[in-house]
């Protein structure tokens, strides 16, 4: 029996208490992170990657030794911020690759905000190096990355959390617990994650040289590599499935992970999706603008349904997830969730926690989701707890593996236009070799793809 599934079961088995203490507000909630210094890198400088660095900053005494990124420029500036940001005043050295700033620096911490295709490699070699990880979500764009980062936080025994801070989001966790831990909504048979932004970027800019502050072919790394058409940062990479999951892995995910969290579920038995391209034709995006995908359990679908034109179907809650249970429904967003009793009833409402007052330098931050930043600092006083008290996180590398695999499940879906059940023991998709042979994305030379069995 491999380490791998022997891990697997002691999660489910004995990580219950810790799941249930995390399920009944954020563990870490008011928890004050030891005095002694962190020391911490960032892979990734760009906007996310940042944010993510400043909540830490803000929750734990750390010292932020070293920054690394194919960018020049934006490494440069993050820099910057990061001197003005930590009570050092210390400027980091920078790297413009990851695996330099790897071998330079012994590092406590190391956060992965790089985009999706790079964050297998990325976050092996640092819990390699020794470090416990921070990893942005979707964690991989290929199931077998996913179940080889998990493989190697176990085998090394690192705290892996993952950037799916809905689990920390202070009125969803009082939604879960004054509502659904309490039984108000009786039996749920039936969820629904939807997201109607129009977030798909879909132009056509034209080839262009590349700046010589910029390493494309390193930011490329493992993936395929396409004609270079302006800086890829931010929302233009993200509409190619060469480099993401597109809007299921990166919207979706956090929705049904959420959805996941907040009813207790694992691993759902099918996954079958119908979708593809139908209105957004004419640029080089190459992600689907409309999808519907059904996560299967028993007695259970959890729907998830993206477009990225027309209008939203509830427009109060246009990134979301509904829980319908006998007893009454629950509806959900980052911005506030309401209880709606079956059959009349005064409903419960509950609203975004902002924490301006206490966090002023917030209102100063450039491109700051003042909504998020309040759960992302608790998903980091989580973060720190775990590695305080060597338990698991709340939003444990497993769980962000459940939830990003079953989103590329759905793309897999989509792409053969059947369902497909996963058996994680043996890491294929059941009675169906060519949607296993999908769950692992050719690499580019020279680098190589992880293997879970020997990480």
């Amino acid at each position: 029996m491999s380490p791998l599934k022997i891990d697997r079961r002691k999660f489910i088995k004995g990580g219950t208490a810790l799941m249930a203490l995390g399920s009944v507000g954020v563990p870490a909630m008011g928890l004050q992170a030891r005095k002694a210094s962190y020391k911490v890198g960032l892979i990734g400088t760009g906007w996310y990657g940042k944010s993510d660095l400043f909540r830490l900053i803000q929750v734990a005494e750390v010292e932020v030794l070293a920054l690394a990124d194919p960018d020049q420029k934006l490494l440069d500036e993050a820099a910057k911020l990061v001197s003005q940001r930590q009570s050092s005043g210390k400027t980091p050295q920078t790297y413009n690759h990851y695996r330099q700033m790897l071998d330079a620096h012994v590092l406590d911490i190391v956060l992965v905000g790089s985009p999706d295709h790079w964050h297998a490699l990325q976050a092996i070699d640092a819990i390699h190096a020794g470090a416990h990880v921070y990893l942005q979500k979707p964690i991989s764009v290929d199931v077998i990355e996913g179940e080889a980062i998990l493989a190697a936080a176990r085998k090394y025994n690192k705290v892996v959390q993952i950037g799916t801070q809905r689990r920390s989001t202070p009125h969803l966790v009082e939604a879960k617990k004054n509502i659904v831990d309490k039984g108000l909504l009786g039996k749920v048979s039936h969820a629904e994650m939807c997201c109607y932004y129009h977030m798909r970027a879909n132009g056509s800019p034209e080839v262009q040289p590349v700046p010589d502050f910029f390493d494309y072919d390193l930011w490329v790394g493992p993936g395929p590599m396409r004609p270079f058409d302006g800086l890829p940062h931010r929302r233009w990479w993200r509409t190619m499935m060469e480099y993401s999951n597109g809007i299921t892995g990166d919207m979706c995910v956090h929705m049904f992970d959420a959805v996941r969290w907040t009813l207790g579920l694992g691993w759902p038995k099918s996954v079958f999706a119908t979708g593809g391209i139908y209105v957004q034709k004419g640029g080089k995006s190459t992600i689907a603008d409309t999808q519907t995908a059904t996560f299967h359990y028993d007695d259970l679908d959890c729907v998830w349904t993206h477009r990225s034109w027309g209008t939203a179907q509830d427009p109060e809650y246009p990134w979301a997830y509904k829980i319908y249970g006998d007893k009454g429904t629950l509806k959900a967003s980052v911005m506030k969730y309401e209880f709606i009793p079956q059959g009349g009833g005064e409903p419960i409402r509950g609203d975004v926690v902002y924490e301006r007052e206490k966090y002023p330098e917030d209102l100063n931050e450039k491109d700051i989701e003042l909504h998020a930043a309040p759960a992302t600092r608790d998903h980091m006083r989580d973060f720190l707890m775990a590695i305080e008290q060597g338990g698991r996180p709340v939003a444990d590398i497993e769980e962000g593996h459940i939830s990003t695999a079953s989103c590329i499940l759905a793309n897999i879906s989509m792409e053969l236009g059947r369902p497909l059940a996963y058996d994680p023991d043996k890491m294929i998709v059941r009675d169906d070799a060519e949607a296993t042979r999908l769950l692992r994305r050719p690499y580019r030379a020279p680098f190589q793809h992880p293997d879970p069995r020997s990480v």
